[in-house]
């Protein structure tokens, strides 16, 4: 495997702001330019949700407007999480062609997250892949390394399932999430040696594990992995869910191996301060915190 191969994207503009409060499209933008001016080339931007659900996530189709061109001008790609058919239509009208869907591995997460049962879920992938026959659809699977809730005992098998559903139906990637950050290595390999390594893993940091498993996942074979800058994010429907793997701790883990990327840690770390200035907060990212803007 070679730095080429590897695909890291950045969900901080969707993922990492849902649950932070609203920013000003404008500040949105600046997050996203920078991303994509320190070599991300891919990045989850908006999400085409109700704004009364996810107040965030508000003003979707202004940001995407505004960044596209300057994405194309870079080759990079412009992705957008959808709940429905209405928001995958959206998010097409407002020229977005890529386009991810989460569906959830645990019955009590699926109803929490998105108020659907896991069936209802899987046939709104069914309607978004029919609405959407030109967009690439990825598929990101919740829970699939553990459940928070009492009584859901998620198993690989459980989780082939529903890598064997979304693909049947013509979902063009799927992705494994470790919503609750329950994951460890050995969970990480027993699923891959059930689904094999044509998947991407999205990994939070809840306890600790997101980059050891994102090794782990990198040694078995797989190739993508969602990051989000600074590490921010997190489900308010998964109890006590900690943020994303942060791009720089994982981009700075890869510096000198095979597998190191095109994406310019300086700059990563430069733009740690501007968006923990926009959040209001501190972020959780190791490296932001001991290398800084400047080291």
């Amino acid at each position: 495997m070679t730095g080429s191969s590897l695909r890291i994207r950045e969900v901080g503009p969707r993922d990492g702001l849902q649950s932070e409060r609203f920013l000003p499209v404008e500040q949105r933008l600046e997050f996203v330019r920078a991303l994509l001016d320190a070599g991300l080339t891919d990045i989850e931007v908006a999400s085409f949700v109700s704004p009364k659900a996810v107040p965030a996530m508000a003003g979707g189709a202004d940001v995407v407007a505004a960044v596209s061109d300057h994405a194309a001008s870079l080759g990079a790609t412009v992705w957008a999480l959808v709940p429905n058919r209405k928001g995958a239509e959206l998010a097409t009208a407002a020229g977005v062609e890529h386009l991810t869907i989460t569906v959830s591995a645990s019955p009590a997460y699926s109803e929490k997250n998105t108020g659907l049962a896991v069936a209802e879920a899987r046939a709104q992938v069914e309607a978004i892949r029919a609405a959407t026959p030109n967009a690439v659809l990825e598929e990101v699977i919740s829970c699939c390394f553990g459940s928070p809730f009492a009584g859901e005992d998620i198993t690989p098998d459980d989780v082939a399932t529903f890598v064997d559903h979304a693909r049947s139906v013509g979902v063009d990637q799927v992705t494994l999430a470790d919503t609750t950050g329950m994951g460890t290595p050995a969970r990480i390999v027993a699923v891959l040696d059930r689904v094999g390594t044509d998947v991407g893993l999205h990994l939070h940091d809840t306890r600790g594990a997101a980059l050891l498993n994102a090794w782990t996942g990198l040694n078995q074979g797989v190739t993508r992995f969602d990051t989000a800058l600074g590490g921010l994010g997190g489900s308010p429907f998964a109890p006590a869910a900690g943020g994303n793997l942060a791009t720089e701790d994982l981009v700075h883990s890869l510096q000198g191996s095979a597998h190191q990327p095109a994406i310019d840690l300086v700059a990563l770390l430069a733009i740690g301060p501007r968006l923990a200035a926009m959040v209001g907060h501190g972020l959780p990212s190791r490296v932001a915190a001991t290398l800084g803007p400047n080291d």
